[in-house]
C-alpha cells in the first residue's frame, strides 16, 4: 500500500465501502486518513506526529510533520523551540503547530496490514453508531424481523440491519415463537454498548398494544381518538382507556370496528388476549367504574391525596368486581393509577359504624362531652381533635343546637388536649435520646418522631439509611400470596413523594448526595 497509490482507485475504495456500509463517505476518508497517519509513524518514528491528508475531490494523497512550538524542548520529534520556529514564521506563537511536508513513501507489509485494520476498525465504529442512531429514532414503535435463533429462552431477531433481542420476559406466556417466523414487536429500549448497540423488544410492554391499535384504527393514527392507558396481563386479559375529543365519535365503538374486526386484529396478534376497551374519563371515579366494568358498582369514595379509592359493590357483585385471581381490580388499579379497594355493601357499612363509633368515643374522651355532642361534631365530618382545634369558629357555631359559646368552649378544649399531648410526646421523645435535629425535619410531627424511634430511628443518621417503603409500608408475593409489610408512618398516610422528601433531607443534613432523590421528588 503506497501513499503514491492510484488516487482515482482510492477514491473508487471509499465511495464502494460508503455504500456498503451506509456510512458518509467522508467517514471513510477520515479512517483512511488516521491509518496512513499510523502507517507513516511507523516510518519516521512512533513519537513523530504525523497526519495524512486526503483531498475527497481528488483522491491526492498529503503526508504532513506537525511540530510544537514550546518554551522548552522536551521532546525533539514532535516539538521545535519558538526561537527557531519563528525563523519558518514569523507569526508563530506558544501552543501553535507548524507544519513541514513528507515525501511519500511506500508502506511495509506489516505497516499496510495495520492500516487496513485501522480503516476497518473505523469503519465498523461508524457502522455501529450509525445503526445506533437509526434504531434509536425508531425507539417506542413497532417493527418487524425475522426470528434467526432461540437462545436460553431469549429470542434472537434478524432486523435486516442489525439484531436484536426479545427477552424471556418480554414474551407473551405460552406463545409459540419458532425460528424462521416473521415477528413483530415494540422497540423498548436500544442502548450504545462497545460491542455494537443493543436492541431490545418487547411483546408484553402496555405500548405494543396501544401501537398496534394506533396501525389497525385510523382514528386513533390522526390522533382524534387517544388511547390514555393501557393496562396488560400479557397473553392473558387486558384493558385500555380511550377518548374522543370530538362528541361525534365514539371511540369505544371505533376501536372496536364493524363486528370486532379491529380489535380482533390486535387480539390475534397478542395471542388471543382479551381486551376491555374502557371510555376515559377525566373525573377518576367515573374512569374507576367504568374500568371496573362489567362489575355493576354502589358507591366510590375517593382518596385524592394518597391516590386510593374505596369501590362499593352489591354482595353478588364482588367476585366480577375483583376477578379471577385478582385480575380484573389489578388491571383497573394499574390502568386509573389509583390503588383500589372493593368492599361489599354490608363490609363498607361495617367499616362506616366502625369509624363513627371511633371518632365519637374520640370526642367523648377528649373534649369531656356527651355522646350526643359528640356525635353532631361526627355528623359534621369532623373526624380529628386537631379539625375541631383550627377550624373557623363560625363552621362549629352553625351545627344546630350549637352556639358560639359552645363553639369556644369546644375549641379551648381541643387546643388544651393538643398542647398537653405535644408536651406529652415531646417527654417522650427526650427519654427515648431522639435527637433535637429531627424537629426541623419538613413533614414530620412529633407524633411521627416518636413513631418513628419506637423502630429504633433515633437521629438524622438513621433516618437517611431509611427507604421511603419503610415509611409508607410495601406489598410483595410470599409462596405465591401478597403479604404486606406495614411501614413506620403507614397510619399517618403519608404518600411516597413526602417519605421521599423527609429522607432526602435527612441525607442532605448528614452530607450524603442526595441529588437525585430532589431531582426524583421535583418530578
Amino acid at each position: 500500500m503506497a501513499v503514491t497509490a492510484n488516487k482515482i482507485e482510492l477514491m473508487q475504495i471509499a465511495d464502494a465501502v460508503a455504500r456498503e456500509k451506509s456510512i458518509d463517505k467522508m467517514v471513510v476518508i477520515e479512517a483512511m486518513e488516521d491509518a496512513l497517519s499510523r502507517a507513516a509513524r511507523s516510518r519516521y518514528g512512533a513519537e513523530t506526529n504525523v497526519r495524512a491528508e486526503i483531498d475527497p475531490r481528488t483522491g491526492e494523497t498529503r503526508l504532513w510533520r506537525l511540530m510544537e512550538v514550546v518554551e522548552v524542548v522536551e521532546n525533539e520529534a514532535s516539538e521545535i523551540a519558538l526561537k527557531d520556529a519563528l525563523k519558518q514564521n514569523p507569526e508563530a506563537e506558544i501552543g501553535a503547530f507548524l507544519s513541514d511536508p513528507l515525501p511519500p513513501v511506500d508502506f511495509g507489509r506489516v505497516a499496510a496490514l495495520a492500516a487496513k485494520q485501522v480503516i476497518t476498525q473505523k469503519v465498523r465504529d461508524a457502522e455501529r453508531e450509525n445503526q445506533y442512531n437509526e434504531f434509536k429514532d425508531r425507539e417506542k414503535e413497532i417493527i418487524s424481523g425475522l426470528i434467526k435463533r432461540i437462545e436460553y429462552g431469549h429470542v434472537i431477531v434478524d432486523l435486516g440491519k442489525g439484531e436484536a433481542v426479545i427477552r424471556r420476559d418480554q414474551q407473551i406466556p405460552r406463545e409459540p415463537l419458532r425460528q424462521g417466523e416473521r415477528v413483530r414487536a415494540y422497540i423498548a429500549e436500544v442502548r450504545r454498548e462497545p460491542r455494537g448497540p443493543q436492541i431490545f423488544l418487547s411483546r408484553t410492554h402496555p405500548q405494543f398494544m396501544a401501537r398496534l391499535f394506533e396501525q389497525e384504527v385510523p382514528e386513533v393514527y390522526d390522533g382524534v381518538i387517544e388511547i390514555k392507558a393501557v393496562a396488560r396481563d400479557p397473553g392473558s386479559r387486558a384493558k385500555i382507556g380511550v377518548y374522543s375529543n370530538d362528541s361525534s365519535i365514539d371511540p369505544v365503538g371505533a376501536c372496536v370496528g364493524m363486528r370486532g374486526s379491529r380489535v380482533q386484529a390486535v387480539v390475534g396478534e397478542l395471542g388471543g388476549e382479551k381486551i376491555d376497551i374502557v371510555p376515559w374519563s377525566e373525573d377518576t371515579a367515573t374512569f374507576v367504574v367504568n374500568a371496573l366494568a362489567p362489575a355493576e358498582v354502589a358507591k366510590v369514595v375517593l382518596d385524592e391525596e394518597l391516590e386510593r379509592i374505596e369501590v362499593v359493590v352489591p354482595d353478588d357483585q364482588l367476585s366480577l368486581a375483583i376477578g379471577r385471581r385478582g385480575q380484573n381490580v389489578r388491571l383497573a388499579s394499574q390502568l386509573s393509577g389509583y390503588e383500589i379497594d372493593i368492599m361489599t355493601e354490608e363490609e363498607e357499612s361495617a367499616k362506616r359504624q366502625k369509624e363513627y363509633a371511633e371518632r365519637s368515643g374520640l370526642f367523648m374522651k377528649v373534649l369531656d362531652v356527651d355522646d350526643m355532642i359528640a356525635n353532631l361534631l361526627v355528623s359534621e365530618g369532623f373526624a380529628r381533635v386537631e379539625e375541631i382545634a383550627y377550624v373557623d369558629l363560625e363552621e362549629i357555631a352553625e351545627i344546630e343546637g350549637f352556639d358560639e359559646e359552645t363553639a369556644e368552649e369546644l375549641q379551648a378544649r381541643a387546643l388544651d388536649w393538643l398542647e398537653r399531648e405535644r408536651a406529652d410526646l415531646d417527654k417522650q421523645r427526650v427519654e427515648m435520646g431522639v435527637s433535637d435535629d429531627l424537629l426541623e425535619v419538613e413533614g414530620l410531627d412529633l407524633k411521627m418522631i416518636v413513631a418513628l424511634a419506637k423502630e429504633g430511628i433515633l437521629n438524622m443518621e438513621d433516618l437517611a439509611g431509611c427507604v421511603a417503603d419503610d415509611m409508607t409500608g410495601w406489598t410483595e408475593r410470599v409462596d405465591g400470596e401478597k403479604k404486606h409489610y406495614e411501614g413506620m408512618l403507614e397510619k399517618f398516610r403519608i404518600k411516597p413523594d413526602t417519605a421521599e422528601h423527609i429522607i432526602a433531607q435527612a441525607r442532605r443534613n448528614v452530607g450524603w448526595d442526595t441529588d437525585e432523590e430532589e431531582e426524583g421528588v421535583e418530578a
